[in-house]
């Protein structure tokens, strides 16, 4: 067992003065002692918190953020957005998936995140055909432990172009496959995370437009009734209206008058809801999958969270197409978004917990690792010990522990985060990682050969 001491930190129930916290082999919390002393423990040199899962992750992706910002559409938006990575995709390899994985879990680590759900549908080689070993997900998993995240690999079902089961575009070759291959590769898949405690395993659909009502009945029929299930839904006001068009619901109405979505689902985005809608997602006990960095940069809309979270629905965070890395930033948009459609202040809170920072952090912790099926996101005993070491600085050390989560997201940096552990290991030092030069130099070459 190994013993740590936390000057302050933000438990389950709020802030502590001089914590001991006691971490099992296994990397799980065993007790948590406040107002102790440090003898005999590694002394934490900052404020501690819990690390967040980031619920929704496009690896590959990572290429190319930053490079679509050229206008070239007057109306450009998520869908022409789409083109552009369509075409950068047919020229990714696993290795170079690998290798731009590798790197982006590190500064994922650095920017606050100690777990990652990974949504991966590039299956296929350039042809069309599956890899040997499904290849894309080796790299992908050999990435997570490079870096020391914890990993929740979500292999997609991808089998159409749109609502009512039309045909694949060309584009989307790399992504498609059928049910019975789908599940074969979640065996395949559930085989090799058994023996990696840091790794486990979801079921995810596309959206509601690659994928038929059957096929989801299928999947959802075959599978271990406790895994996670993701679903990218009513991202933009296009898809809204197509569902309108095809079904005459709207997306997460319709997917919710079919299916019994309950806590094990995760519904990325749901941009675009009616009053009931938000109604029923927040009394349903599914987490609604926010990625507002992405949802800005791709000009999809602004999520109903207050009323939403006025009504107790759950949700977190993801960096999705990881134009930022940074859970700090992630909330500050969430929040600053809010306001700017209210023009009114201090949006996200609730009568018992006033303080925003505060209920941002405790609530992105607790549903991003909802999501991603684990026991995380709470410095608890039975919880993994993943926690941030903010840097000791007057900056931050010198305001009330009730104030530090306000001053440091509405205010800080990202780095100001100066240590993560996952699991109990300290994964990131002092802000940097064992092997960040030598990711950064494969990503590098990587980047180079995408040219």
């Amino acid at each position: 067992m190994a013993t740590f001491f936390a000057p302050r930190a933000l438990l389950a129930d709020g802030w502590y003065k001089q914590v001991r916290i006691h971490v099992s082999p296994a990397g799980i919390i065993e007790a948590i002692t406040p107002n102790s002393d440090d003898r005999q423990a590694c002394r934490l040199p900052g404020e501690v918190i819990p690390a967040i899962a980031n619920l929704h992750s496009h690896a590959f992706q990572r290429a190319m953020a930053g490079l679509a910002e050229v206008a070239g559409d007057p109306q450009d938006s998520f869908w022409t957005w789409r083109d552009l990575m369509y075409r950068m995709v047919q020229r990714l390899t696993p290795q170079q998936v690998g290798d731009i994985a590798a790197l982006l879990y590190i500064d994922m680590l650095k920017g606050g995140y100690c777990q990652v759900a990974e949504f991966h549908y590039l299956h296929h080689d350039v042809n069309g055909a599956p890899y040997a070993d499904d290849a894309m997900l080796q790299q992908l998993i050999a990435a997570a432990e490079t870096a020391g995240i914890g990993q929740t690999l979500l292999p997609v079902l991808y089998s159409y172009s749109g609502f009512g089961a039309q045909p694949p575009v060309a584009g989307q070759k790399r992504f498609i496959q059928q049910t019975d291959n789908y599940l074969q590769q979640q065996a395949r898949l559930q085989t090799w995370v058994k023996d990696k405690p840091l790794h486990n395993v979801g079921l995810c659909f596309h959206s509601l437009r690659a994928v038929s009502e059957v096929q989801m009945h299928e999947v959802l029929a075959a599978s271990d009734r406790s895994l996670p299930v993701h679903i990218h839904v009513a991202e933009q006001e296009k898809e809204v209206n197509d569902s309108m068009a095809w079904s005459g619901e709207r997306p997460v109405s319709w997917l919710m008058n079919r299916f019994d979505v309950d806590a094990r689902w995760c519904l990325i985005h749901a941009t675009h809801l009616d009053d009931s809608e938000v109604t029923r997602l927040a009394t349903s006990g599914a987490v609604a999958g926010l990625c507002p960095t992405t949802e800005a940069n791709l000009g999809d809309g602004i999520f109903p969270a207050v009323d939403y979270i006025a009504q107790g629905g759950r949700w977190g965070i993801g960096s999705d197409s990881h134009v930022s890395l940074s859970v700090q930033e992630e909330l500050r948009w969430l929040e600053y978004a809010q306001r700017l459609r209210d023009r009114r202040r201090n949006r996200i809170a609730l009568a018992h917990q006033p303080s925003v920072g505060d209920l941002l952090w405790q609530q992105a912790a607790a549903g991003g690792a909802q999501a991603c099926g684990i026991r995380s996101g709470s410095l608890a005993v039975g919880q993994r010990a993943d926690w941030l070491v903010l840097r000791d600085q007057a900056w931050l050390g010198s305001v009330n522990e009730h104030a530090l989560l306000n001053r440091w997201l509405f205010a800080g940096q990202r780095d100001q985060i100066r240590d993560v552990y996952v699991a109990g290991n300290r994964v990131i030092n002092d802000g940097h990682h064992a092997e960040e030069h030598a990711c950064a130099a494969r990503f590098a070459q990587a980047m180079a050969a995408l040219q």
